[in-house]
């Protein structure tokens, strides 16, 4: 191995560079190091003797490059946790977040045939479908989006978790052409974020992250989800629609849901306590 530096000197390298940088946190340092050497962040922490290869300092100096400019930790490396799982993530889709696991549950506890038809709208990295085609092994899923770039890279997952024989993925807005009248279950993680709230979030979600998976195409929170609940008129009675939701929107969402024949059966909190998951049923 051709080295000659160390985890010590490349930690402090580190810490200044994101120090100057006023953006990430200077942990991250470690974090940044211990993967770009093959360690645990324990290992980087108690043994700054260490020697670091010198093709593992050049990838630790390349992801402080890109973060430094507020990249996400989750595109340098290519991954991100969910539900137990890794899911490969580049800039072509949202970066999985803990509180749409809140949909998984919320789907879990639901009562639903032994071999169910579940339909995932805005399916970006599969997360979603992926994970329930994990945790329900006799489900049949169908997944649909507008990027056809998110579908990539969601089929790439399904065959990494090995459930791309039980998993569909579709190019679609919403859910046309999808025969609704088949399904048992509908779950969507659609873009809720109100274009006015773009100017208060951070620079890591704004500059990096797909637009087109955070913000409806007017630019109205509530539109995408207003959209979808007409579409998926065609449920049959009694299937569910379970959703997640913006802060401050459960009202707005609520008066929709009736408006296009859906009733309002639960709404779950986030880890924040803000209302996330609306668990809907076709009344008509």
């Amino acid at each position: 191995m051709e080295t000659d530096e160390t985890v010590g000197g490349l930690l402090a390298e580190g810490r200044a560079r994101l120090a100057a940088s006023f953006f990430p946190p200077l942990r991250e340092a470690a974090l940044l190091l211990a993967r770009a050497a093959g360690l645990s962040e324990a290992q980087v922490m108690a043994h700054e003797e260490r020697a670091v290869a010198r093709e593992s300092a050049a990838r630790f100096r390349g992801w402080l490059d890109r973060r430094v400019t507020g990249e996400p930790v989750a595109y340098l490396f290519g991954e991100r946790e969910f539900y137990g799982r890794p899911f490969q993530v580049d800039r072509r889709v949202l970066i999985p977040r803990p509180e749409t696991e809140h949909l998984i549950e919320a789907v879990l506890a639901t009562s639903l045939p032994a071999a169910p038809r579940i339909l995932d709208v805005g399916t970006g990295s599969g997360c979603i479908a992926i994970t329930l085609a994990c945790e329900l092994p006799a489900a049949r899923l169908v997944a649909t989006d507008l990027s056809a770039g998110a579908l990539d890279v969601a089929r790439q997952n399904a065959r990494r978790l090995e459930v791309a024989g039980r998993t569909r993925f579709a190019r679609a807005d919403l859910c046309v052409g999808i025969d609704l009248d088949k399904l048992d279950l509908l779950v969507s993680n659609p873009p809720y974020v109100d274009g006015s709230e773009s100017a208060k979030m951070s620079p890591e979600v704004c500059n990096f992250e797909p637009h087109l998976a955070l913000f409806p195409p007017g630019g109205r929170g509530e539109e995408t989800i207003a959209r979808l609940l007409d579409a998926a008129r065609g449920l049959r009675r009694g299937v569910r629609l379970i959703l997640e939701i913006g802060h401050g929107q459960l009202d707005a969402v609520q008066s929709l849901a009736a408006g296009s024949g859906f009733g309002l059966v639960e709404a779950r909190a986030d880890y924040a306590g803000i209302a996330r998951i609306v668990v809907l049923q076709a009344l008509r």
